[in-house]
C-alpha cells in the first residue's frame, strides 16, 4: 500500500478520534457522530462548513429582500452535500448539535 494512502487513513482516524471524544463529552454532537459514521475526512467537513456559511449568507440576503420561499436554497444545499450524506440526516444532526441553527431550521421545512 502506498505511504500516502496510509498517512491519509491515519489522519482520518486521528480526526475521527477527536470527534468521538467530543461526542462522548456531549451526546448531542450528532453531526460529529454522523461524520464518523459516514467516514468523512476533515477536509470534507471544512467544505461542508463553507457551503453552510455561503448558504447562510444567501438566506440572510434573500430574507432581507423579502423572500419567503427558500426551496431553491434547499435544492442547492442538497446538491452540494457530500455523496455519503443525505439532507435529512444532516439537517437533523445539525439542529441537534445547534450548528447553523437558523438555516437548518429553515431548510427542515423542505424535507
Amino acid at each position: 500500500m502506498d505511504i500516502y494512502i496510509l498517512m491519509e487513513k491515519i489522519n482520518k482516524l486521528e480526526y475521527h478520534q477527536k470527534l468521538l471524544l467530543k461526542v462522548i463529552e456531549n451526546p448531542n454532537h450528532s453531526f460529529y457522530k454522523l461524520v464518523v459514521e459516514k467516514s468523512l475526512a476533515e477536509k470534507d467537513v471544512k467544505v461542508f462548513n463553507q457551503i453552510c456559511e455561503e448558504l447562510n449568507i444567501k438566506w440572510e440576503e434573500q430574507k432581507a429582500e423579502g423572500f419567503v420561499y427558500f426551496h431553491p436554497l434547499y435544492n442547492e444545499f442538497e446538491k452540494r452535500l457530500h455523496p455519503n450524506l443525505t439532507a435529512y440526516e444532516v439537517i437533523y444532526a445539525c439542529i441537534k448539535q445547534q450548528l447553523f441553527l437558523p438555516l437548518m431550521i429553515e431548510l427542515r421545512r423542505y424535507l
